[in-house]
């Protein structure tokens, strides 16, 4: 019993307290103690001032002792919220150190995109924010309450002892089985997949009203009532669910409502019997009685509703340790990258899929891109240009075939060591909530290189260097989607001046018009010179700049070669550049080349 009870998550919970504060967790647990022993203790003190009215003895140190037991009780209740209050905090802290640090350590981003961790990570990540139960802080609190009133209860259904050996036994023991009891009828499988699919909305919806990227929208069509009513469906639902089940297991609370009123009939009815028949005076029968009612403390509560989520955040955080952990992980390389590449860098049958078992992204692919050169890399979305790039970046290895540089497996370079020879902006890159400083150099860099970089990318009049890139902050400001775009391309200009030798390009230019886009690049050719330049657009009329073009197709690649070379061959890259034309119309633009 003892070794299953280890076992369950509420057990191992308690552990983890102290991993948040010793001290806390210590002060935490002597108050419960101490706050469900005094009611004991004042029961018996009751008792005996009772005896000593009937015999007419002193009384005055009995008040004063029950005077005390009595406000250190009231001051004792405040005190210890705020030690379960700060315990919790320190506790969310924790975890989401935990967390932080499992999400960030690994090398990969298998763990960040894994279908089968997502649900737990959305637990981990949002259990402080009380949407599938109360936050950790309030959690503590209650909890606090349950164990004070169980170690109450059962100090109190000690005292019963005094008067019938099997009277803790058959109070005590009824109510203590509204936990068990009561539990199957209550407590709910937060894991099940109605529940995970209810809370994802509830996130949602809450996400959709508090978040500032929607807030455009929901304001211009009139979406407020909509997303609240969605928000508080949601919660109706998660509602809803815990509720049937506890419909569902309706004869548990009647059996259980049974069990507690009989034992108490017949502990009270023993009780009046010895009273009546003089085997008990009212000091004794008070006390007694006194006593069976506060062993209700013993009964279900609180703590079966805030310890199961609580105890639930905590082990799913340890959970995700290892298991995160796992997932991102990358295969280790020790070898330095040192100025690769040299020569070249070339796909060699490359497979990949995202998880076990599903579609192939990426089928044997083979690509060689010489050192120095620029390569554009078209096809329809899903072909998997994005794919490449993670790979490449070494986000995720191979898993069939080989990336090599120079010759050298990918998997053999270090992973730190070669993302210092790599810079890139993505589709989605990051606007932070910074100085512009450390947008375009995050790590710190010489403030003549900022502006260098901010100069080669077109932004050098967005901002100062410390104003801050959002609203709200002191001086910040609100940047366009093309400001933006510019930052983020000073951020890669300014890690080619720091040495990086490979440039990828994921749609760089998608928020700026013809006439910026041909800026732009005019710019990075100066910039990038020497550097090999992998760049992934929709805009064949840059596209066709590049040194060379291969055309993507379900995870292969199905043509290659120069613009007039893939024209004059009639294949899909003429076909997919005929319709981009006859769409927009020729657009006269500078003979911008990326050759380097």
């Amino acid at each position: 019993m003892i070794a299953s009870l280890r076992r369950r998550d509420e057990w191992r919970f308690f552990g983890e307290l102290p991993q948040a504060g010793r001290g806390l967790a210590a002060a935490w647990f002597g108050l419960i103690l101490l706050r469900g022993l005094i009611p004991a203790v004042f029961v018996v003190f009751v008792g005996l001032l009772v005896d000593a009215v009937r015999r007419g003895a002193p009384i005055t140190a009995l008040l004063l002792t029950l005077g005390v037991l009595f406000v250190v009780l009231q001051v004792l209740a405040p005190a210890h919220g705020q030690v379960s209050a700060n315990l919790g905090d320190r506790l969310t802290g924790w975890l989401n150190d935990r967390l932080l640090a499992s999400t960030a350590e690994p090398a990969g981003l298998g763990h960040l995109e894994s279908p089968e961790l997502t649900d737990d990570l959305t637990l981990a990540r949002d259990f402080e924010l009380g949407l599938s139960g109360p936050p950790m802080s309030l959690a503590m609190s209650l909890i606090a309450g349950g164990l004070v009133d169980l170690v109450a209860g059962f100090c109190q259904a000690v005292v019963l002892a005094a008067y019938r050996w099997w009277a803790p036994l058959l109070v005590g023991g009824a109510w203590l089985s509204t936990h068990w009891l009561l539990r199957r009828s209550t407590v709910w499988d937060r894991m099940t997949g109605e529940v995970l699919d209810a809370q994802r909305y509830v996130e949602y919806s809450y996400r959709l009203a508090m978040d500032t990227p929607a807030a455009k929208e929901v304001r211009l069509f009139g979406l407020a009532g909509w997303v609240v009513d969605r928000f508080a469906a949601s919660r109706r639902r998660l509602v809803d669910i815990r509720l049937r089940s506890t419909r569902l297991h309706r004869r548990w609370i009647l059996l259980t409502v049974a069990l507690v009123a009989g034992a108490n009939a017949v502990f009270f009815w023993s009780l009046a019997q010895d009273a009546a028949a003089g085997g008990l005076g009212p000091a004794a029968t008070i006390a007694f009685a006194q006593a069976a009612v506060g062993a209700s403390a013993l009964a279900f509560g609180g703590l079966n509703w805030a310890l199961p989520h609580a105890a639930e955040a905590v082990m799913t955080v340890r959970r995700l340790e290892p298991a995160m952990r796992k997932a991102g992980a990358l295969t280790g390389g020790e070898r330095p990258a040192g100025r690769m590449p040299a020569t070249e860098i070339r796909f060699r049958g490359v497979g990949f899929s995202y998880a076990p078992g599903s579609a192939e992204v990426l089928d044997g692919l083979d690509l060689v891109v010489p050192a120095g050169s620029s390569l554009a890399v078209v096809g329809a979305n899903g072909a998997g240009k994005t794919t490449l790039v993670k790979l490449l970046c070494r986000l995720y290895d191979p898993t069939a075939g080989r990336i090599e540089v120079d010759g050298v497996d990918l998997r053999e370079l270090d992973p730190a060591s070669w993302r210092g020879r790599v810079t890139a902006i993505f589709q989605d890159y990051v606007k932070y909530d910074l100085p512009l400083r450390e947008n375009v150099a995050p790590l710190g860099g010489d403030d003549d290189d900022v502006r260098a970089a901010l100069a080669g990318a077109g932004a050098e009049r967005v901002a100062g260097l410390d104003t801050v890139l959002a609203a709200g902050y002191d001086g910040g400001v609100d940047l366009s989607g093309g400001q933006w775009q510019r930052v983020a391309l000073a951020r890669v200009l300014h890690a080619v001046r720091g040495g990086a030798g490979v440039v990828i390009l994921d749609e760089p230019t998608a928020q700026l018009d013809v006439r910026g886009e041909a800026e732009i690049f005019q710019r990075l050719l100066s910039a990038t010179k020497g550097r090999t330049t992998i760049l992934i657009s929709h805009r064949f009329s840059t596209v066709r700049h590049a040194d060379r073009i291969c055309v993507l197709e379900e995870g292969r690649v199905v043509e290659s070669g120069t613009h007039d070379s893939l024209m004059a061959a009639g294949g899909r890259y003429r076909t997919m550049f005929t319709l981009q034309a006859a769409r927009f119309g020729d657009e006269e633009e500078p003979d911008v080349r990326l050759r380097t």
